[in-house]
């Protein structure tokens, strides 16, 4: 939304951008109408005619804003899949990925073919060949064909996962229904175009009817966020499954060892690895990381052992047509089988929603050299022995392990189990993290704890949360048998949901051949189909469980989705107009007095109406007031010189400022407000000077010097000279400009004069305490939800940054209802 004052104050001005080596297709939300308009073609090209195409690319320029800026000097950190480590580094992180990413399908050996039998009894070889080949052929086309060459590359900065999908979507269309979207929030890519074709084409085409249908925006968030609370109900099932699968093997080897102390065992261990998870995943990979290295090998040695010993003719399932010879033998109870073959790729969701923890090198390198091969070896393993002895099915991993080393292989599994648990609570964590950052989830504490890598993190909440969940799981349920019923619902509902959004970055993004685009939801899509088909037959022998987590968080995020978006476009709407700002002068209506005020609100552009509250509401009010927004980027640590952004709201003579206040992921927000002010302070000197630097630049030189960008602009609160100018400016001449304006200038003087006074007397943090309800003559459900759902949300949720950030004693509050 343009602000109202800027247009008021500030003399229109305009940007013209020329010389650029790669065209550059521009999002129309970052131009005003006012402006000339900007072609990406020129004129030649418009003359030879490319249609619908070409219109589609002609826009309207418009200044460029300062906080613009922002995302322009974080490029580096905003690239996709940016991360670029070393051979050795890339190494170490595939070695990690053992123990956080691919534990959970690691450990899918304990249980697949035991649950596949106990619906498919064996009769003959083709049973057992015909299952083995569907698993061999399941993992080959989904975590590895699918996800491993993929489904990693349509990554989001390095960040995976649905909500990453969702992210990159919007960055290519305006399709984002969440609230206080800004151009300076990202750097955003938008279609990199040399000519037009077919394809572009078709995304513009796509592009379009997403912005223009409300209904598809919602439908594309829902879809989201559908999958996203799969990943967190799968988050609950895989550490009871994974954990029981291993602690059950005691039952055939302790006679005393029943049912009670096969769950007590099971919670006390769930209870110990969440309570390392505080460690960081970093530390918990390279802990588990061994024990997983041993456990994969183990898988190999066991499987080679197994396939040399009893039957080296199961590498016939290779030949998928044993696939066809089992359908056509079981019929209906292989069909009903396929929920137990499914329950061999769960986990491989874990490989993308845990990619902002690794890099996608390493995870590819660490399932092509080491997973894929270990698993195909333990499965076949496995097989050979069913077919010498068939009845061990119910126990298969226990019983084909060679003798003697049962309890050195037991004791593997179960820290295999822990492990696997792992991969899907870091993916949890990384789902709830982004849900956040897209505002489609409650403020909850986040811990980072690595430096060089953004997206490992440790949220306590949800870690006790599925803590608690997975311990009643196991209590409940009490079998193996019982969860894996639930078990795979979730995860092929997630493999749905990804399929479905890298079909639209494919056509959108890519912008692939529309054969080959098209190949991928009808290949792996129809496969996951039939796979939902089957596990969907098990919701009433437990598979609602995970249905009910999905709806569960659907709500949770959904209510507070909607609910910030109307408190965020009432914010918008009652916004204090220029026209009203000038009319009470520089006075504000009420007696101005020596200090500075920090007002926090959410909105980048625009007077927040709570300003209002405050003019009425007190005798008097600062000198000096700044609007500050505390903003959150995706880099480790912003420097603190480049830690504020200022534009002037109103004339001079208000003394009025907006401030962004930008903080990296690893920057401590609990700073001494002593520092925090006298920085503060010392970057609106700064801004002064430039403002004052440009006017003075503005003075003395012809428009027409530049090399490649024309800037005209009187619009002196913009901060964006240091990188429109691209430092195409002498230094020499802008030091001796700088040297001359503190003398040369009286406004800047008192200004400065000004500015000192207002800090002697001191600051003063201006908050709201906020209360969203629903209007009187809204629906009933409308009521419901805002009125108690969504302030349940917000009373119990963390506290925003700007509670937390002055000293108590200089706060003051008012009270701001928003009808919505």
């Amino acid at each position: 939304m343009e602000e109202e004052g800027d247009k008021e104050v500030n003399e229109e001005g305009n940007v013209t951008l020329a010389g650029s080596a790669e065209s550059r297709w521009v999002d129309g939300s970052e131009f005003d109408s006012g402006s000339p308009t900007w072609s990406l073609l020129d004129n030649e090209e418009m003359r030879q005619g490319f249609g619908s195409v070409r219109r589609r690319l002609v826009k309207k320029a418009k200044r460029v804003d300062s906080f613009d800026v922002e995302a322009m000097e974080i490029a580096g950190a905003n690239g996709h899949d940016s991360k670029d480590f070393s051979i050795w580094r890339t190494l170490g992180l595939a070695f990690q990925t053992l123990g956080v990413v691919y534990g959970n399908m690691g450990t899918s050996p304990l249980y697949v073919f035991s649950d596949v039998f106990a619906k498919v009894p064996i009769k003959s070889a083709v049973d057992v060949l015909g299952a083995l080949s569907l698993v061999i052929y399941t993992i080959a086309l989904l975590p590895f064909a699918k996800y491993v060459f993929i489904v990693l590359k349509a990554n989001d900065n390095g960040e995976g996962g649905t909500f990453a999908l969702y992210s990159l979507i919007c960055r290519y269309a305006n399709v984002n229904l969440l609230p206080n979207r800004q151009q300076a929030d990202e750097k955003i890519s938008s279609f990199r175009l040399k000519l037009p074709t077919p394809e572009l084409e078709r995304a513009l085409n796509i592009k379009e009817s997403l912005e223009k249908r409300s209904s598809l925006k919602t439908l594309l968030l829902l879809l989201v966020l559908m999958g996203t609370s799969m990943i967190i109900g799968d988050g609950i099932l895989t550490p009871a499954m994974s954990v029981m699968s291993a602690v059950s093997g005691l039952q055939g080897e302790i006679p005393e060892f029943g049912p009670n102390a096969v769950v007590i065992a099971s919670i006390i261990v769930l209870v110990a690895l969440f309570s390392i998870q505080r460690f960081g995943t970093s530390k918990v990979g390279f802990t588990f990381a061994p024990a997983l290295a041993v456990w994969f090998f183990c898988l190999g040695f066991i499987g080679i052992y197994n396939i040399v010993k009893h039957d080296l003719t199961v590498l016939r399932a290779f030949n998928p047509v044993y696939i066809y010879l089992f359908f056509k033998r079981n019929s209906r109870l292989a069909w009903s089988s396929l929920g137990g073959c499914v329950l061999c790729i769960t986990g491989a969701e874990a490989m993308f929603a845990d990619l902002g923890h690794f890099s996608v090198q390493s995870i590819q390198i660490a399932f092509t050299c080491v997973v894929f091969p270990c698993l195909l070896l333990a499965y076949m393993g496995q097989a050979a022995y069913l077919l010498k002895y068939p009845t061990s099915a119910p126990r298969i991993f226990y019983d084909s392990v060679p003798d003697g080393f049962f309890w050195p292989v037991f004791v593997i599994a179960t820290l295999a189990a822990m492990i696997a648990s792992q991969a899907m609570i870091s993916a949890t964590f990384s789902c709830i993290k982004q849900a956040m950052a897209l505002g489609c989830f409650p403020r909850l504490k986040i811990v980072h704890t690595s430096r060089r890598l953004m997206g490992q993190i440790y949220i306590p909440a949800i870690n006790w949360f599925l803590m608690i969940m997975c311990s009643v799981v196991v209590a409940t349920y009490r079998s193996t048998t019982d969860i894996a019923n639930a078990y795979g619902i979730a995860e092929v509902g997630v493999m749905i949901v990804s399929t479905t959004l890298v079909t639209l970055v494919m056509l959108l993004i890519w912008q692939t051949n529309l054969f080959l685009a098209l190949c991928f939801p009808l290949i792996f899509g129809s496969i996951e189909v039939i796979y939902m088909s089957a596990v969907l037959t098990k919701i009433k022998e437990g598979g609602w469980l995970p249905l009910a987590f999905a709806a569960f968080f659907l709500c949770i995020m959904y209510t507070w989705n909607y609910g910030s978006v109307l408190k965020y476009q009432n914010e918008i709407r009652e916004s204090i107009s220029m026209d009203s700002m000038l009319d009470l002068g520089s006075s504000l209506g009420t007696i101005r007095v020596p200090g500075i005020g920090l007002l926090y609100n959410e909105l980048v552009q625009g007077v927040p109406s709570i300003f209002r509250q405050f003019l009425s509401s007190l005798p008097a009010i600062h000198s000096t007031i700044v609007f500050v927004c505390i903003k959150y980027v995706h880099v480790p640590i912003v420097p603190q010189e480049e830690r504020f952004l200022f534009r002037r709201v109103c004339p001079k003579d208000y003394h009025l400022f907006r401030c962004i206040a930008r903080y990296g992921y690893k920057d401590i927000r609990k700073e001494d407000h002593q520092y925090f002010e006298q920085l503060l302070v010392e970057s609106l000197e700064k801004f002064l000077r430039r403002e004052a630097l440009e006017f003075a630049m503005e003075s003395n030189l012809n428009d027409n010097e530049f090399d490649s960008v024309s800037v005209r602009s009187r619009d002196l609160g913009d901060l964006r000279a240091p990188l429109m100018q691209d430092q195409r400016l002498e230094d020499s001449g802008i030091s001796t400009l700088e040297e001359g304006l503190s003398d040369e200038d009286p406004s800047l003087e008192y200004e400065f004069s000004a500015l000192r006074e207002a800090m002697e007397s001191g600051f003063t943090y201006l908050l709201a305490h906020a209360d969203v309800r629903a209007k009187k003559d809204s629906w009933f459900i409308k009521k419901l939800v805002i009125n108690y759902f969504y302030a349940f949300l917000r009373r119990n949720c963390r506290a925003s940054a700007a509670d937390t950030s002055g000293p108590r004693m200089n706060i003051m509050r008012v009270g701001m209802t928003y009808m919505v």
